[in-house]
């Protein structure tokens, strides 16, 4: 059993969560939305298991394509989380865990839209999606 707590939140501290155990997967995400979302070139997730999340604090929901929910602090904007209507998990920003360095991404998604100055060939690329 593994009982390692991660927790993190937003940037004005309103929204805050608790992820037990080991994330599923870790990724980068290129997509033309996680960019927008972030701001930045890419966005960066630990994907937990939706069981092993707790949360606390109110939040706003943007329905950012037919399956995704994006979530979000309505008083410093921050992203909180997204996840898949279909899978029981959430996309948590590694840029909201309170501790740095914890989790390193092993795959790259929508590389497609990657920035050409980014290194390639670092971790598994996937065009577009990754193969469910």
């Amino acid at each position: 059993m593994n009982n390692e707590i991660h927790e993190g939140g937003c940037a004005c501290g309103a929204f805050r969560f608790r992820a037990s155990g080991k994330p599923r997967r870790v990724s980068l995400c290129h997509c033309m939305t996680c960019r927008r979302v972030h701001g930045s070139a890419f966005g960066a997730y630990a994907i937990f298991a939706r069981d092993d999340v707790e949360m606390s604090g109110r939040l706003e929901t943007w329905r950012s394509s037919e399956e995704g929910r994006r979530h979000f602090c309505p008083v410093c904007g921050s992203v909180a989380y997204m996840e898949y209507a279909s899978h029981p998990e959430v996309d948590l920003p590694l840029g909201a865990f309170d501790q740095t360095g914890i989790f390193e991404p092993v795959y790259e998604l929508w590389c497609t839209h990657r920035e050409p100055w980014l290194p390639a060939g670092v971790r598994t690329e996937y065009p577009e999606d990754r193969p469910k």
